[in-house]
């Protein structure tokens, strides 16, 4: 039931929710009031007392926004709306005074700070501060701590807000950083100077507002204002979170989260934040042909006529790799089965049935996780697969929903309870059933990852979550780890019977990205991708192409929203645009596809799959149920292994190396002292 109260700010009334707080009417009033500690995504700490607001009819002194709500309002004399203001002179002389505490002891480190432009503490300090200081003491300095490889530290700079124990905390579910001491010697530290555990740590840079945490891979190599930024989607998993990529030149320098509500919130994972070096690293920049058994550096002609001659006339495969995005595999699938040949996506073998969206997208969306009261994850560890996606599952869990889970045993950062490993246990909770008080009164979802899809009953499990879904009222979210495959899916890049079959006989496979997947002896292989990872090793012509940054390209995400990742910088060398490279090969092999641009592409892909028009919504899917058939007995499996080199591009990166290492190191059994 709804609790709306009217309420006057600064002479404008309107109408909002009682438990709003003051600081959230004031946004929705258009009235920017400023604050360093109050975060909308994370609980209210009320310490930095710069939201001040004067509160007409209450106490003689001002009131903080974040922590007060309009139900605690009074109405005035004869029940006139209360009254707030935002920029009366008691306003404006207490958050002058809190702003002249606030730069007491903070260092002037602006002209060496990496914050410096988009620091919250400069910005406020222009409206509120003052030009001289009246404090003699000596000033108050604070050991910097060791957080890892990512997170760099300046704590004298820090100024309690507590927005990263808070993320840190409530929202990556790690307990490894706090503050300690009181008055003068209050800090915040990170207990037994531990380094972060958690690949969400990063958004903490995001948080701070101020310059005590910054990016240490980006640390003095460029200013905000040199960068050019570019809004684009991430590939580093399925998610589709919303980012934003800062160049420099041709280079990337860093790349930062924008909020999406319905996909990744605020948030990104450290994978997707940091691969940025992976971009620079073991880069194909020019194509080769093999002679004698050995890979020679050649011409974009010469490359693009040695495929040619050997495709004509033989029987071709073409494999579409993880990264890919959609108009680069719908140009792979014209050229190939226009020679006769099949196409296949599921290079990781995952049994996801063709023309069934319904069964390989889901019927859920990524936000009904947020009102979901019971969740059941299938052979997954959404906290490698997709953390941002199982930093929700955590809110939901803090909100009092139930998670349970079938699979192995995992650190998913919130309780859970452990039904089974096998795909016996699932089988038992079908036959036992749900209550009805429980499906009427009970919003649940089911999760199943592409682990459980991979093995050869990959099928029938898929039909036992449809299943279980059924009988609970649930939502179905089949949870991807590759941010092409469902696009490439939805365009129909699949063969009867898999990988195996759009292989088996094949004299050429074309290879377009496909980096997991070992191709045997004896066949062709054309390689095309952006780094020299094992496709490229297996390669008998390689063609360099354009990296997720580099090109513009369509991605839809593992909810089946159709999202546009924009180009942010041009590829190194003579590396073209995916698309390019197949149209240029389709008029060597004199079959040229009919589109000379990115557009004509798009309306052709468009014409033969409608729904991939509807840019970011989520298309509604009909549950088309499968034949259920017989499960195996083993155990389920994990589709992620090592959470930092799931691609060719981390694979690539120095520092998810290092990232990858320290996490094995963490994870190997302690042994005492003698």
């Amino acid at each position: 039931m709804s609790d709306l109260r009217k309420i006057n700010i600064d002479g404008h009334e309107i109408e909002v929710e009682g438990a709003m707080t003051l600081i959230q009417a004031c946004e929705v009033a258009g009235i920017e009031v400023p604050r360093f500690c109050y975060h909308e995504r994370l609980s209210i700490a009320g310490n930095c007392r710069m939201c001040l607001v004067e509160v007409v009819g209450g106490p003689p002194k001002p009131a903080a926004s974040c922590a007060m709500q309009v139900r605690d309002l009074r109405p005035g004399p004869e029940g006139q709306p209360p009254v707030v203001k935002t920029n009366s002179p008691m306003v404006k002389k207490a958050r002058e005074g809190v702003m002249e505490f606030l730069l007491i002891n903070h260092p002037l480190d602006c002209p060496i700070c990496d914050q410096g432009g988009e620091c919250d503490l400069q910005d406020q300090a222009m409206a509120y501060g003052v030009d001289f200081s009246r404090y003699r003491e000596a000033k108050r300095a604070v050991d910097d701590l060791n957080l890892g490889p990512l997170v760099s530290t300046a704590m004298t700079r820090c100024i309690s807000c507590t927005r990263c124990v808070r993320f840190t905390t409530e929202v990556a579910g790690i307990t490894q950083m706090g503050q300690t001491g009181r008055g003068e010697d209050a800090e915040i530290t990170s207990y037994l100077n531990q380094t972060l555990d958690s690949n969400l740590q990063g958004n903490i840079i995001d948080l701070c507002p101020v310059g005590a945490l910054t990016s240490k891979p980006y640390a003095f190599t460029a200013r905000p204002w040199e960068l050019t930024k570019t809004e684009s989607i991430d590939v580093m998993d399925a998610l589709g979170s919303n980012i934003r990529v800062d160049t420099k030149g041709r280079e990337v320098m860093r790349i930062l989260p924008r909020n999406h509500d319905g996909v990744n919130e605020e948030w990104i994972s450290d994978k997707t934040r940091f691969v940025w070096d992976g971009l620079r690293r073991q880069r194909l920049d020019r194509p080769y042909v093999r002679v004698d058994g050995k890979l020679k550096p050649t011409t974009w002609p010469e490359a693009l006529s040695a495929a040619a001659t050997a495709m004509k006339g033989k029987k071709l495969a073409g494999l579409i790799g993880d990264l890919v995005p959609v108009e680069a595999a719908f140009a792979l699938k014209q050229l190939v089965e226009g020679q006769g040949g099949k196409v296949e996506c599921r290079v990781d073998n995952a049994r996801l049935p063709i023309g069934n969206r319904g069964a390989y997208v889901g019927t859920a969306a990524i936000e009904d996780i947020d009102d979901a009261d019971m969740i059941l994850l299938i052979g997954t560890n959404p906290r490698d697969e997709a953390p941002v996606l199982n930093a929700r599952i955590r809110k939901a869990w803090t909100r009092g929903a139930e998670v349970a889970l079938i699979g192995p045993v995992v650190d998913l950062t919130y309780d859970y309870y452990h039904a089974g490993t096998d795909r016996q246990t699932l089988a038992g909770m079908i036959a036992d059933g749900v209550s009805d008080e429980t499906r009427e009164n009970k919003k649940s979802l089911v999760i199943v990852g592409q682990g459980a899809l991979r093995e050869a009953d990959g099928l029938a499990v898929l039909a036992a979550a449809q299943k279980m879904a059924e009988i609970s009222g649930s939502g179905l979210l089949v949870l991807h780890s590759a941010a092409g495959r469902v696009g490439a899916m939805d365009i129909g890049a699949v063969t009867e019977g898999g990988i195996e079959a759009a292989i088996d006989g094949a004299e050429v496979i074309y290879n377009l990205g496909a980096d997991e997947v070992e191709i045997d002896a004896g066949a062709f292989v054309i390689y095309q991708g952006s780094h020299g990872d094992r496709g490229a090793h297996r390669a008998d012509v390689i063609l360099p192409g354009a990296a997720y940054t580099e090109e513009n390209g369509l991605f839809v995400n593992t909810e089946g929203r159709p999202q546009l990742a924009m180009r942010a910088g041009f590829a190194p060398g003579e590396a073209k645009e995916n698309w390019a490279i197949l149209r240029a090969l389709s008029a060597e092999l004199g079959a040229t596809l009919p589109f000379d641009s990115l557009a004509q592409l798009r309306q052709a892909l468009v014409a033969e799959v409608p729904h991939l028009a509807q840019i970011d919504s989520v298309p509604a899917n009909v549950a088309e149920a499968l034949e259920q058939g017989p499960l195996g007995a083993a155990s389920f499996r994990n589709a992620v292994d090592d959470f930092y080199l799931s691609n060719p591009i981390a694979r690539a990166s120095a520092l998810m190396a290092e990232l990858s290492a320290a996490a094995k190191a963490r994870r190997a059994e302690k042994i005492a002292a003698e």
